[in-house]
């Protein structure tokens, strides 16, 4: 029996590590993708916020390939108190150049911000044909960037709520959001169908949340291609993180659209920067991100943290205080001075971009090192791994590429990757470390490999020790 057990063990492993994950995306050249990256906001309660080139360099050296920005309805809208900005479209124009130039995509999301009021249930009913001056909004953008490759996506509806209404989030969402949805799509694929269109749930009011999930389930399908489930997770109960996103899995199935989770991470204390134990100190946070982290990596999924800034705002709506979504601690608009507690989570070392398919990933924050299992094609071009060198390598990184291919880079010397062992038809030249972006760049993968095992483990001593 025990036998049994262990065969069975051994060849479910087996078969988890060279099945391809079903999340994740595919670039132009079909390469397998995994967006991540940080939710850029236009503004804050005290006002404008700015970012400049530097920022996006710090995000991609966070392991950062995806933004998305914000956007505000008041400014793009002619509901009460909105009017089209022109100086706004030039902000936004700004933002999409600075991602696209540090190699980032951006995906816009509508906030229902800047408007004098916006009331969900007078919206819903559609008496006064919201939903067409909703849809004009959304058609400033489309127009904009519809010949923007870089321009990956828009989530359409952020958050969208019941409250006061006499209706079953079931049937709100069968009757109203989903028919909104459709009609949102085929606006939008009139003008830029290569686009791909970001989809969420009803947040439900507070106290309504199923297994401390705030968000309804979709339990009808949309019919309609090129689209995204992006579903929220702000979980701060550990044990409901994988029940949440398995939930999400299903849904995702039904919707038949990959997952790329739109924000994530539950809020921090003005307390936690000072507490280090206790319910809300950093131990506990560091607990639960790397435990959600573990699960957005067994599913393959894409992730987007909310948020890139400083932390010179607070909202006062949690039982335990102020708090912030901010990932930065100092109180500018956009910070430098990171809550690592969260930060080297959050930049954790993981597949961007593979030419052939993901079939499974995940980096052990014990070990700090990152498994990865791939279906290499070299038609498709250059692949790219987010390291994070500076932050989880310091002492050096080995690079193994089944068990003849190790490669390593020592911090101490200023040159690229150097070569303990390779095959005589490998050229090591191929695999090149890219400082600047902390990524390693594979040109050109093993010819004659169905299968490929990588694995980047920290330090060089052994390596090192074996030369001498």
């Amino acid at each position: 029996m025990k036998f049994r057990i262990v065969l069975f063990v051994s060849l479910f492993n087996a078969f988890m590590a060279f099945t391809q994950i079903k999340h994740g995306l595919r670039d132009e050249a079909g390469r397998h993708i995994i967006p991540r990256g940080f939710v850029v906001n236009t503004n804050d309660h005290k006002g404008e916020i700015f970012f400049n080139s530097d920022d996006y360099t710090r995000m991609v050296r966070m392991g950062a390939n995806t933004q998305v920005i914000r956007l505000e309805l008041g400014k793009l809208s002619i509901f009460p108190g909105g009017r089209l900005e022109q100086d706004y479209l030039m902000k936004l124009d700004t933002l999409v150049n600075l991602g696209k130039n540090s190699g980032m995509k951006t995906v816009f999301k509508m906030t229902v911000y800047g408007v004098d009021k916006f009331i969900w249930e007078e919206f819903w009913l559609n008496k006064n044909n919201e939903y067409q001056t909703y849809i004009e909004a959304w058609k400033v953008i489309w127009n904009r960037y519809t010949d923007d490759p870089s321009v990956l996506g828009y989530d359409i509806v952020n958050e969208p709520r019941k409250l006061t209404m006499d209706i079953s989030y079931d049937r709100l969402t069968k009757k109203y959001l989903i028919p909104l949805y459709q009609r949102i799509i085929d606006e939008s694929q009139k003008i830029n169908a290569d686009k791909k269109i970001l989809l969420q749930s009803i947040f439900m009011n507070k106290g309504e949340g199923i297994d401390n999930n705030q968000y309804a389930e979709i339990t009808a399908p949309i019919n309609r291609e090129n689209i995204i489930f992006a579903p929220h997770i702000y979980q701060n109960k550990i044990d409901f993180i994988k029940p949440v996103m398995d939930r999400f899995d299903q849904e995702s199935q039904m919707l038949n659209a990959p997952i790329l989770i739109g924000e994530w991470g539950f809020p921090t204390f003005a307390t936690t920067d000072t507490l280090i134990s206790g319910n809300f100190g950093q131990l506990k946070y560091r607990e639960l991100y790397i435990r959600t982290a573990e699960v957005f990596d067994q599913m393959g999924v894409g992730s987007i943290k909310a948020w890139f800034l400083g932390n010179r705002t607070m909202q006062n709506f949690l039982p335990g205080g102020p708090s912030t979504w901010a990932i930065f601690s100092d109180k500018k608009a956009v910070g430098t001075v990171e809550r690592k507690y969260i930060t080297d989570i959050i930049a954790r070392p993981y597949p961007q971009t593979i030419a052939g398919d993901i079939q499974s990933f995940m980096y052990h924050h014990a070990t700090r090192s990152l498994d990865l299992n791939i279906k290499p094609d070299n038609e498709k071009g250059a692949s790219k791994i987010f390291i994070g060198a500076n932050r989880h390598y310091p002492d050096g990184f080995s690079v193994l590429i089944d068990d003849d291919i190790y490669l390593y880079h020592n911090p101490l010397k200023n040159i690229d990757l150097e070569v303990y062992k390779v095959p005589k038809d490998v050229d090591p030249h191929n695999y090149i470390w890219d400082d600047s972006s902390q990524k390693l760049i594979i040109l050109k993968w093993p010819e004659g490999r169905n299968r490929l095992k990588i694995r980047i483990v920290p330090g060089i001593r052994n390596f090192e020790t074996s030369k001498e």
